[in-house]
């Protein structure tokens, strides 16, 4: 392994890398190997999704936050407001704790970057495809409308495009390898969103 790694330093177009600035162990040059070549994704028995999917949430809504403080838009009515936000994050509580323990349950990983063991395709999955994330949909509007962040609002298509193309489209591939004719079957007869 060490060699492996050494013969893809030496290659390094930068010139960062060489053999006598690294003193590796082969566990450690097997990392920096893994860490070094960009995945494969016929070959990882994940989705290979190296973003985690809430950070993307966080980060429309952060910069939904920033672009309040200097340009604000629109004070949303107060009580309604907050009973739109509490329905959003009641609905994100219960899509998230419902759809983790139907992973539990099935003795699979709901993270993107482990591997999937079983198609979990009944509960909220019978409606939507991606629950979690529009749970996650949820939790972000309902912030949005409780904070009065109208910014955030603006942005969400952007985070969903991102969220879309990212995340799902490389999960949806990845079950599609995994589970064949099975996932094929499921994805045409269940909506990605709703």
């Amino acid at each position: 392994m060490a060699e492996e790694f050494f013969d893809y330093a030496e290659n390094d177009s930068w010139g960062l890398l060489t053999r006598n600035s690294l003193q590796l162990s082969n566990s450690d040059a097997y990392l920096a190997t893994v860490m070094a070549k960009k995945s494969d994704p016929d070959t990882v028995d994940h989705a290979d999704v190296r973003i985690p999917p809430p950070l993307i949430y966080v980060a429309g809504f952060v910069l939904g936050l920033l672009l309040e403080r200097v340009l604000p838009i629109l004070v949303l009515p107060k009580i309604a407001s907050r009973v739109a936000a509490v329905l959003c994050v009641a609905l994100w509580a219960i899509l998230s704790v419902w759809s983790i323990g139907l992973f539990h349950r099935a003795r699979t990983s709901f993270l993107p970057i482990k591997p999937t063991t079983a198609l979990v395709i009944y509960g909220p999955y019978q409606f939507t495809r991606n629950p979690m994330y529009l749970g996650f949909i949820c939790l972000y509007l309902g912030l949005a409308v409780w904070l009065g962040v109208f910014w955030a609002l603006i942005l969400l298509p952007a985070v969903i495009a991102v969220i879309q193309c990212y995340v799902i489209v490389r999960e949806e591939q990845y079950l599609e390898r995994k589970f064949g004719e099975e996932y094929l079957r499921y994805k045409a007869a269940v909506r990605r969103w709703i």
